[in-house]
C-alpha cells in the first residue's frame, strides 16, 4: 500500500509509482478521502521499504525532514522544525489538523513523507502557503495519526465513513453576532440546513447558535465539523442551541456523510 495526497492522483488516467531502487510499476487506487486530501494506492512488488508511524506526539521546535520530488528534480530531503501544531481553519481541507513546518516544501513535495530524525513518519506533506508559488517557510503536513486512521479505513472499507448532520456552519464571533442580533458571541452559527437531513428532522433551524454537542462546548466551526464527523451513523446526538436568545436542547440521529459535500458543510 502507498499513502499519498488525493490531489496528486485525483485527475490521473494512469498512476505509476517509481521506487528509489529503479523499479517502476502501475498502481491501483484502493480509495480516496477528499475531506483530508488523502489517497491509498496498491502496487504488486516485493521487498518494499516502509516507514514506521511515530506514536508519540511532536512538539514545536522538534527537527523534521521533508522528503519529496520538488519541481521534478529528483528525490530531495529538506530540514526544518515543527513551527506549529493543530493548524485549522485554513480552508485547504474539510478536516484540518495540520502540522506546520518551515522545512522547504515546494510543488512536487505533495504526498511525500515528513519524518523525525529517527526516520519515523510524522506527517504527509500536503500544502504550502505562498504568494510566489514556491517555498516561503510555511508548509503544512497531515499528521501521521490522522493519516493512519484514514488509511486503515480505506484499506478496510475502500472509504472513510463519517457522521453527518446536514448543516452549514460558521464560527460565531462578535462581528457576526452583531450582524444577526445574537446576545451570544461564542459558538457555531447554523447558516443553512439540508432539507430532509438529520438536523432538520431533529428540529434544528437556520439561525440557531450551536453551543454544545453531547455536553461538550463548541466554539468554532472546525471543532463542530470534526466532532460530528467522529460519530458513527445511526448514533443519537444531543445539541444545545441558542434560539431567540434562549437555550433549546435538540436530539438528532446522525446520518452518513455524503462522499462529496461542500467545505464546512456538516
Amino acid at each position: 500500500y502507498v499513502l499519498t495526497n488525493n490531489h496528486v492522483v485525483a485527475e490521473a488516467d494512469e498512476i505509476r509509482v517509481a521506487l528509489k531502487d529503479g523499479r517502476e510499476t502501475t498502481a491501483k487506487v484502493v480509495g480516496t478521502d477528499p475531506g483530508t486530501d488523502l489517497a491509498v494506492l496498491k502496487i504488486s512488488l516485493d521487498k518494499l521499504p516502509a516507514l514506521p508511524f511515530r506514536e508519540s506526539p511532536m512538539q514545536v521546535g522538534d527537527v523534521v525532514l521533508a522528503i519529496g520530488n520538488p519541481f521534478g528534480v529528483g528525490q530531495t530531503v529538506t530540514q526544518g522544525i515543527v513551527s506549529a501544531m493543530g493548524r485549522q481553519g485554513l480552508g485547504i481541507n474539510t478536516f484540518e489538523d495540520f502540522i506546520q513546518t518551515d522545512a522547504a516544501i515546494n510543488p512536487g513535495n505533495s504526498g511525500g513523507a515528513l519524518i523525525d530524525v529517527a526516520g519515523n513518519l510524522i506527517g504527509v506533506n500536503s500544502a504550502i502557503y505562498s504568494r510566489s508559488g514556491g517555498n516561503q517557510g510555511i508548509g503544512f503536513a497531515i499528521p501521521a495519526s490522522l493519516a493512519k486512521t484514514v488509511m486503515q479505513a480505506i484499506i478496510k472499507d475502500g472509504r472513510v465513513v463519517r457522521g453527518w448532520l446536514g448543516i452549514e456552519v460558521r464560527t460565531l464571533d462578535a462581528t457576526l453576532a452583531e450582524q444577526i442580533g445574537s446576545r451570544v458571541n461564542k459558538g457555531v452559527a447554523v447558516a443553512g440546513i439540508v432539507r430532509g437531513g438529520p438536523a432538520q428532522k431533529g428540529g434544528m433551524e437556520p439561525g440557531d447558535i450551536m453551543v454544545s454537542i453531547n455536553g461538550e462546548a463548541v466554539n468554532d466551526a472546525q471543532t463542530a465539523i470534526n466532532r460530528i464527523a467522529a460519530f458513527k451513523p445511526g448514533t443519537d446526538l444531543r445539541t444545545v442551541v441558542m434560539r431567540d436568545n434562549r437555550e433549546v436542547e435538540l436530539k438528532s440521529r446522525i446520518g452518513e456523510r455524503p462522499a462529496e459535500t461542500g467545505h464546512a458543510r456538516e
